[in-house]
């Protein structure tokens, strides 16, 4: 028998301050505050370690979630990982709204890069309170791409999975202005 995933239930990073994440990710995404749980104890592993879990909308039934932990060492990043890897990614309506999203995000003081075309879709990125990098991207795909990208993904996985150099079928996503 095989797992029937429905959706992803929420996704959860630790944060710096639950309250500063809070209003930042309504401020500048527009996202609704859904709820926060707060507990003493690790329900799962009962370890005595107080925790703030707040969960916040971020459009269509998907979660995005934080931890805040007082009693924890301060939180770092992996750093053997470059910055730009690990990120969180939203979908904007169109390329218009993620204009529109650059220019809202900019007026808050953060620093903005892109827009970057990556052939189906657009994106800009910045980082959030806590140093999360995060992305808007609109996408400007065709089904006929979708489609051209989903029948070679295998070929390509198993170049690089010998390789470990950039296979070409798909080099054209970045082949252009």
């Amino acid at each position: 028998m095989s797992i029937n995933l429905k959706r992803i239930h929420h996704v959860a990073y630790r944060c710096k301050d639950a309250k500063e994440t809070v209003e930042f990710y309504q401020r500048v995404l527009g996202m609704d505050f859904v709820l926060a749980i707060a507990e003493n104890e690790v329900p799962s592993t009962k370890a005595p370690d107080p925790y703030m879990h707040i969960f916040m909308d971020a459009g269509m039934g998907n979660v995005l979630a934080f931890f805040e932990l007082p009693t924890q060492p301060p939180m770092g990043r992996d750093e053997n990982t470059p910055e730009w890897v690990q990120h969180i990614a939203f979908e904007v309506e169109d390329v218009d709204a993620l204009m529109a999203a650059k220019e809202k995000v900019e007026a808050e003081g953060l620093e903005v890069i892109g827009p970057t075309n990556h052939g189906i879709f657009k994106s800009i990125y910045f980082f959030d309170p806590n140093g999360h990098r995060l992305e808007l991207a609109a996408n400007t795909r065709t089904a006929e791409q979708m489609e051209e990208l989903h029948n070679v993904a295998p070929m390509m996985l198993e170049e690089w999975s010998k390789t470990k150099k950039a296979p070409r079928h798909a080099a054209w996503l970045h082949e252009h202005d």
